[in-house]
């Protein structure tokens, strides 16, 4: 059988999977349930579009509610309570070699957001300064070579 990977998560990554477990659960499937005896209702299943529709939705209300079970059930929550040094969790600001300064926080790989500024714990960056402390230059390698980056701010 096949090792399953923990999935990483922040406790606010979590917390939103969970949140949309349950509207699935509680609003969404006996919306779609209604839906699907309304439909029935109508007669003749062969030819009733509303119907079909009916069942697809079902098929991918039930199949989102199955992913979201098994991220949840094969989650580890990050431990952020250090500011010593990083780990998922924490919002860390860079400099780069040329001056810039960019504020990440870092998370697990499904909460990844890059127009957010949150990065994976998996990305070049991210897994580069993983476990470096504050003020620490760290080097960076990327498909499109590397860099050197300083750790100015865990928090």
């Amino acid at each position: 059988m096949k090792q399953i990977d923990n999935i990483m998560l922040t406790a606010e990554g979590y917390l939103e999977l969970e949140t949309e477990l349950n509207e699935l659960k509680t609003k969404k499937r006996p919306e779609v349930i209604k839906a699907l005896k309304e439909a029935r209702a109508l007669g003749d299943l062969s030819e009733n579009s509303d119907y079909d529709a009916a069942r697809n939705e079902q098929a991918q209300v039930e199949a989102r509610i199955k992913e979201l079970e098994f991220k949840l059930e094969h989650s580890t929550i990050a431990d952020a309570s250090s500011k010593d040094t990083v780990s998922v969790g924490n919002t860390v600001t860079i400099t780069y070699e040329d001056g810039e300064i960019e504020e990440y926080k870092i998370v697990g790989s499904l909460e990844a957001d890059p127009f957010a500024n949150k990065i994976s714990n998996e990305s070049p960056i991210g897994k580069a300064i993983l476990g470096h402390k504050k003020g620490e230059k760290v080097e960076v390698s990327t498909p499109n070579g590397n860099f050197t980056i300083v750790v100015t701010n865990i928090e």
